[in-house]
This record gives structure tokens, sequence and C-alpha cells, in this order.
């Protein structure tokens, strides 16, 4: 595992314009900004530019890049956390901090790829195929392995409500529940 070091932004050293105190990277609501470290005292804030796809908010020593070899820094882009080169924009390599659970459960739809655990923008849990997007096959409950007594479709799916956890059919035709 890579030791995440504090990054040294350039602003780092600069000072409060109202009291003179040093300027730190605090985190808020909408990400990373320069706060003045005399907080609650003086309220000055910056925003900090953006850095082509996120702004760089720590590097990660001891870890080079695949393709060319400089460091990897962690940045903050609009979907949230991710790791990408120092080079950027000359390398554009880039990794996903929370990597996908991929199930042993098949596509029925495609019959080639596996269905993927995935993250909407507004957090949900969600399964679709790994072949998208030839494959759109989309699940809003967990599949399982097993086949409709009444249709015989190839996947069930896990449907949780108050009255507990219960098997479905995960064919929109279908949909009955299994006893």
């Amino acid at each position: 595992m890579a030791k995440i070091m504090p990054f040294t932004h350039p602003s780092e050293q600069e000072k409060c314009p109202e009291c003179g105190s040093d300027l730190i990277i605090r985190n808020g609501g909408h990400g990373p900004f320069l706060g003045c470290s005399a907080y609650p005292n003086c309220h000055y804030i910056k925003a900090l530019k953006s850095q082509g796809d996120g702004q760089v908010i720590k590097v990660l020593e001891g870890q080079p890049c695949q393709c060319c070899g400089a460091d990897l820094v962690l940045r903050q882009g609009k979907f949230g956390m991710f790791i990408g080169c120092s080079n950027y924009p000359a390398c554009e390599h880039i990794e996903q901090i929370d990597k996908p659970d991929e199930t042993v459960i098949h596509c029925p739809q495609c019959e080639k790829g596996k269905l993927l655990q995935r993250k909407s923008r507004f957090g949900k849990i969600f399964y679709a195929c790994n072949q998208y997007p030839e494959c759109q096959f989309v699940l809003n409950n967990k599949p399982i392995n097993g086949e409709c007594e009444y249709c015989h479709y190839p996947l069930l799916m896990e449907k949780r409500s108050s009255q507990g956890v219960r098997l479905v059919c995960a064919s929109k035709l279908c949909g009955k529940q299994q006893t």
C-alpha cells in the first residue's frame, strides 16, 4: 500500500490578506478550499484552482504511474475521489479508488458478460453488465443465481421491504415472487 503524504500546494505558503495568518487546505461540502488558520476569528477563504480533470489532494509516494512512471496523486473530481497521474495532461492514466465487485452471475441478456455492482451518481447501488455499452442490462436489486419457477428466466433478484427479504423473478415480464 502506498504511503499518502500531504500535497504541498504552492498556495499553502500564502498568508491571509485580512489577518496575516497562514492559509491551509480545508475540506468543505463542495470540495477542498484554502482557508485561514485563524478561523473562527478570521473567515477568509479562497477557492483552489482546478488542475485539468480534478484538484490534487495528496501525492501517493512510492506508487509510480503504470504508463509513464510519474508519481500518482489523489484527486477530487466531479464524481468524487480518484487516483490520477501527476503528469496530466501528457499522461491521462486514472484508477478508481473503489473498484466494483464482480459477481459470478452471468448476464441473462448478452450471456457473455458478468454482473458488476455499481454506484450511481446519487450513491444508490445497482447491478449492470460488464459488457456495457454493447449490453445495457441493469438491475436495481441484488441478483441471485437461480431460475424462476414460473417463466424459467435464469435470474432472480433479492427484494427487501418492511415484510423482509424475498426472491422475485428478474424478468420485467414475469416479476413473480418465488416460494
